[in-house]
C-alpha cells in the first residue's frame, strides 16, 4: 500500500487509466471481430465499413500508446489482406 501522499494519488491515477484503457481496448477488439464475422458471412461491403471504423480506432489507440504501432500496424494489414482475399484481388 502506498505511504505517501504523491504515492497514493499515483495509485488513484494508474488505476483510472487501466480501467480507460481497458475499454478502448475491448471496443477495439469487438470492432475487429464484426470485421471477421462478416467476412465469414461473405458480406465484404459490410466488412469494409467495419474495417474503416477499426483502423480509426486502432490509430487512436496507437496515438495513446494503448497499443504499441506496429501491433495496429500488423492488425491493420491482416485485416486489409483478409478483406481482398474475400473480394477475390489477392
Amino acid at each position: 500500500m502506498p505511504n505517501s501522499a504523491s504515492a497514493k494519488k499515483s495509485l488513484r491515477q494508474s488505476e483510472d487509466l487501466r480501467l480507460r484503457n481497458r475499454s478502448v481496448r475491448s471496443a477495439i477488439r469487438t470492432q475487429i471481430k464484426k470485421v471477421r464475422v462478416a467476412l465469414k458471412e461473405g458480406d465484404v461491403a459490410k466488412s469494409e465499413e467495419a474495417f474503416r471504423l477499426a483502423v480509426k480506432k486502432l490509430d487512436k489507440a496507437a496515438a495513446n500508446h494503448i497499443f504499441h504501432a506496429n501491433k495496429t500496424a500488423r492488425l491493420k494489414s491482416r485485416l486489409a489482406k483478409a478483406i481482398k482475399t474475400a473480394k477475390g484481388i489477392a
